[in-house]
């Protein structure tokens, strides 16, 4: 009879899978290599899971539930679009850092093909979809923001940036973008990263099309 796992080697699990989804996708992981990293057997890895379908549902779930709090705590005061922008753009900062496995994961389902993707990409995306969506509506409604936009268009535009941020703070290829167009590590300088997608967010966001004016060259 297989010994139950701890909360502690469960979670270990979840973490190995983690990173394995994020390196060779649903797949091509390996769930002898995934049971070996944390520790425990294929035995008591299948006895939880069925299958690597679910426990692949499971570490995609653990991983939604922790972006669900981070975003939940940073937008439960009521503030303007500004400040929650500042808000998410820290917290998203530290999130790159602290599940860097996390973000690999949603990098590497980005870049799969097929139905399932097509399938996740609802379950991940839809989130922060309506979250943005919602605030950037409100911040029309308010008078904060231009109203000659679409909610949902910008709302895809502020996540795209925020996306490209994090997937530089933890994927290679994106970390060397990152350096070719900024210079230096995006890790190293959060506060750099926050300032200035903030002033980038702050005009798309205020000024409607008829305010921007252009020097005219003759």
């Amino acid at each position: 009879m297989l010994k139950k796992l701890s909360a502690e080697q469960l979670e270990r699990l979840l973490e190995a899978g983690v990173e394995e989804f994020a390196l060779h996708g649903s797949a091509g992981a390996n769930m002898r290599a995934i049971a070996e990293r944390a520790g425990i057997s294929v035995g008591a890895l299948y006895k939880y899971y069925d299958g690597k379908d679910g426990f692949f549902r499971a570490c995609l779930g653990r991983s939604l539930e922790a972006l669900e709090a981070v975003l939940a705590e940073v937008t439960a005061e009521e503030a303007g679009f500004k400040e929650y922008a500042r808000r998410i753009i820290r917290a998203l900062l530290r999130f790159s850092r602290e599940h860097a496995g996390y973000v690999r994961l949603y990098c590497t389902l980005a870049a799969s093909g097929g139905e399932e993707a097509v399938k996740l990409a609802g379950e991940i995306e839809g989130i922060t979809a309506r979250l943005y969506t919602r605030y950037i509506a409100a911040g029309q409604a308010g008078g904060d923001l231009r109203r000659d936009m679409e909610p949902g268009m910008f709302a895809f535009f502020f996540d795209s940036l925020l996306m490209m941020v994090q997937f530089a703070g933890c994927c290679d290829y994106y970390r060397e973008r990152f350096r070719l167009y900024c210079g230096g590590n995006p890790e190293d300088q959060p506060d750099r990263l926050e300032r200035e997608l903030l002033k980038f967010y702050e005009s798309a966001f205020t000024f409607e099309e008829a305010d921007v004016s252009h020097r005219e060259t003759v």
